[in-house]
């Protein structure tokens, strides 16, 4: 990119017509957003080699975030927005020094929503607090592509009624009766 910028979108468009076609129709489409001031920048991959190379960037991400405080929530997808302002707002005045880290899938609703620096990590609960909160606030859930793990097991306690956490319970035995995923963890 000619500048840095705070947010980035890696999407990848696929036709099943001609490529030209799909190609000029997406230059078009960047034009008109870069001509109403909607989009600052763009790179276009020229070959399957750069596709492959701008895919390892966001890939890289993950690995790239040793030690800081990782959630994966959604939340509805016209929503996103929302939630990156008010969450960032909230840790901000509960944690000056807080960093986010966001990255996912905004075409689901999927957000990697990490939390530094490392000197959170003690804190790892009222930073989690803070990112369900508005989470829940906004008709999202504090799991989503990973599932609910270990340490949700008693945060989702406060975001479920009763029937729900029954339903979860039964559709986990009723796909592995046998217990063999995660055993004995249930909630």
């Amino acid at each position: 990119m000619a500048a840095v910028h705070p947010w980035y979108v890696l999407a990848e468009l696929a036709d099943s017509g001609e490529p030209r076609l799909l190609r000029e129709r997406t230059e078009a489409a960047l034009a008109d957003c870069a001509e109403r001031r909607t989009l600052h920048d763009a790179a276009l991959a020229q070959s399957g080699e750069q596709s492959r190379a701008l895919w390892r960037i966001r890939e890289m991400i993950p690995e790239a975030q040793f030690t800081n405080v990782k959630h994966d929530i959604s939340v509805p997808v016209s929503r996103i927005p929302d939630f990156v302002e008010l969450a960032s707002q909230a840790l901000e005045r509960a944690f000056p020094k807080a960093r986010v880290f966001c990255f996912g899938h905004v075409g689901d609703g999927n957000l990697h929503y990490n939390v530094g620096p490392e000197s959170l990590m003690p804190r790892r609960a009222e930073v989690s607090r803070i990112v369900y909160d508005t989470v829940a606030a906004l008709g999202g859930s504090i799991s989503a592509e990973h599932g609910l793990g270990q340490l949700r097991r008693e945060e989702i306690l406060r975001h479920k009624d009763p029937l729900e956490l029954e339903l979860m319970c039964a559709l986990k035995r009723a796909l592995d009766p046998k217990g063999l995923m995660n055993p004995g963890k249930l909630l």
